[in-house]
C-alpha cells in the first residue's frame, strides 16, 4: 500500500521505529488504543529500578546529579543519601556534561524532536501528540542552561527495557514508574549536574 494511503498511526508507527528515545509511538485519536483499531496494547509502566543509597556530595537536598558512566541518577534526599534510579543516555557522539536546572516539568508530554533530529531522520513526524505512546512517555522534566532550552529531557518511556543503556540523543531515560516518582519529589529550578 502506498504511504500516503497508509493510516495516520501506521505511518507514526513506521516513522518513529529508528528514533533514539525508544517508544510506541502509534496511537488513537484518545490515545488508548481500541478493540480492532490495530494498536498495539497500552504499554506497562514497567519495574521501579530505584533504590535509596549511601551517597556522599557537597551538594543540597534537591539536587539531581547523573553519573553517565554508571548509568545512574541521584536525587540528593540528605546527608550522605539519595535516590538511585538506573537510566539511560546519550549514545557515543551524544553525550554531555554540565551544570543545568529543570526549567519546566509536564505530564503525558507531547513530543516535538529537534530539528537536527528531524535532519538525520527525515521520516519523524513534527510532532507526536501527548498520551500514553508518546516516546517521552509519562512524565518530562525540561533542562535549560542559563535560562534557555537545551532540547534535552529527563524522561519516561513505553518501553521498560529502554533504560540502562546509551542509546539515545542525550536525553536521559527512566522507566514510566520511575520518572513518575522523580516528578513527584523535583521542584521546576531543581540543580542538575551531569558528570
Amino acid at each position: 500500500m502506498p504511504s500516503a494511503r497508509r493510516p495516520i498511526t501506521a505511518r507514526l508507527a513506521a516513522a518513529l521505529a529508528g528514533a533514539c528515545l525508544l517508544g510506541i509511538a502509534s496511537m488513537s485519536a484518545c490515545g488508548v488504543a481500541e478493540a480492532g483499531s490495530g494498536l498495539p496494547p497500552l504499554p506497562a509502566m514497567g519495574p521501579s529500578l530505584r533504590k535509596t543509597v549511601a551517597f556522599e556530595t557537597g551538594e543540597q537536598p534537591g539536587t539531581i546529579i547523573i553519573r553517565k558512566n554508571e548509568k545512574a541518577l541521584y536525587l540528593v534526599t540528605g546527608q550522605s543519601r539519595a535516590l538511585r534510579y538506573q537510566i539511560s543516555v546519550g549514545r557515543d557522539g551524544f553525550g554531555w556534561t554540565g551544570t543545568v536546572r529543570i526549567a519546566a516539568k509536564t505530564e503525558w508530554p507531547e513530543w516535538r524532536p529537534p530539528k537536527e533530529m528531524r535532519a538525520r531522520q527525515p521520516e519523524l513526524p513534527a510532532m507526536v501528540p501527548a498520551g500514553p505512546y508518546n516516546p517521552l512517555g509519562a512524565r518530562a522534566l525540561y533542562l535549560a542552561r542559563d535560562g534557555r532550552d537545551t532540547l534535552y529531557r529527563i524522561h519516561g518511556t513505553n518501553d521498560p527495557k529502554g533504560v540502562g543503556f546509551d542509546g539515545t540523543s542525550g536525553c536521559f531515560r527512566l522507566t514510566n514508574t520511575d520518572v513518575i516518582d522523580l516528578f513527584k519529589r523535583v521542584a521546576v529550578g531543581a540543580k542538575v549536574v551531569v558528570e
